[in-house]
């Protein structure tokens, strides 16, 4: 397969130029730009460029609206509500942050739900841009539902992914974890259903609670939780914090994330952010330096997130590989 090399300033700005193509305002297509780029530096292919045509095509049929102006508004001192107004999550969670960083300087502690949302792409993200002001961030965000209950072989919850992200002393992240309630997120599965490949078994399951290795097969069925019972439990959790909490449609409600069909699938999001200097002070740094000189001076051993590292320092010397294909589909949304 054919493919072109891009630079991730020109992967930012591609994605500019198709979501502002499709519809969408200048500041909702640079928040999604931002976040595809940073995608394709850690090596996430999935909620990169791939993603973008599916972006634009949901902004022409008004699945995601393209000019939303999210509303945020605070009803105690350490609490923030954020309506995305059924637009793009990112540039609603980056309109909430401007608010929560400060709430959570003053107070210690605050917490801020977004409902009315989509899809957030990679979680982690989002929390990592918090562990950078200096605060250890939780993050949890549901989905329409793909996994069914244990014993179940109807869908109830979604791949509802929590991430956090943890400070250094130095303006970044020491480390971020992100993971879902399924053994892959339902986008590598998609990935792979477009590009004609088979799934490993384990990933998923058929209508029937049975396991399959079609992509198509699976995407009708259910995905696999992560640790059986345990990873259904996790993704309970994560329902309750990201749609029950903030009022978002639940996941057995919410159109679903691909196609055209079903509208705006309107769910939410969650963040709790907490001020080490409101704890533990110094004392907070040296625990986490421990923590993580007793993983990483283990041969083989690895803290959550180090991949993602270790291809960014790649991908910003080398940029991305493109297939034509692709690049064709999002080049002809631009104006």
């Amino acid at each position: 397969m054919s493919s072109q090399h891009l630079s991730l300033e020109q992967v930012e700005s591609l994605t500019v130029q198709a979501l502002t193509g499709a519809g969408a305002s200048p500041d909702s297509a640079s928040s999604m730009a931002k976040a595809v780029r940073a995608a394709e530096r850690d090596g996430i292919p999935s909620h990169g460029l791939l993603y973008v045509p599916t972006y634009c095509e949901h902004v022409r049929c008004g699945k995601v609206d393209g000019n939303a102006n999210p509303d945020v508004s605070t009803t105690l001192s350490s609490a923030l509500l954020v309506d995305a107004k059924t637009g793009f999550a990112h540039p609603a969670i980056e309109a909430g942050f401007k608010a929560l960083i400060p709430l959570v300087k003053a107070n210690g502690c605050a917490g801020m739900t977004v409902r009315n949302s989509y899809n957030c792409g990679v979680l982690g993200y989002h929390v990592e841009q918090l562990a950078e002001a200096g605060l250890v961030a939780i993050g949890f965000t549901n989905s329409p539902a793909s996994i069914a209950p244990s014993g179940g072989n109807k869908p109830v919850i979604g791949t509802n992914p929590f991430a956090m992200a943890v400070p250094n002393s130095e303006g970044g992240a020491k480390f971020v974890l992100d993971q879902s309630a399924s053994v892959v997120a339902k986008s590598e599965i998609m990935m792979r259903a477009r590009e004609g490949h088979s799934i490993p078994e384990g990933w998923a399951l058929d209508a029937n609670g049975n396991p399959t290795t079609d992509p198509e097969v699976a995407l009708k069925g259910s995905m696999a939780p992560s640790g059986g019972y345990k990873g259904f439990g996790t993704g309970l959790m994560v329902e309750v914090m990201a749609a029950a909490l903030s009022g978002a449609m639940l996941g057995i409600q919410a159109s679903p994330f691909s196609g055209t069909g079903g509208g705006p699938p309107k769910t939410g999001q969650c963040f709790l952010a907490l001020d080490p200097n409101a704890y533990s002070g110094p004392a907070f740094n040296e625990r986490i330096t421990a923590l993580t000189e007793a993983i990483n001076s283990q041969e083989g051993a690895r803290l959550p997130g180090a991949r993602r590292m270790e291809n960014r320092k790649r991908i910003d010397i080398e940029g991305v590989h493109v297939s034509d294909s692709l690049l064709e589909k999002i080049k002809s949304y631009c104006v």
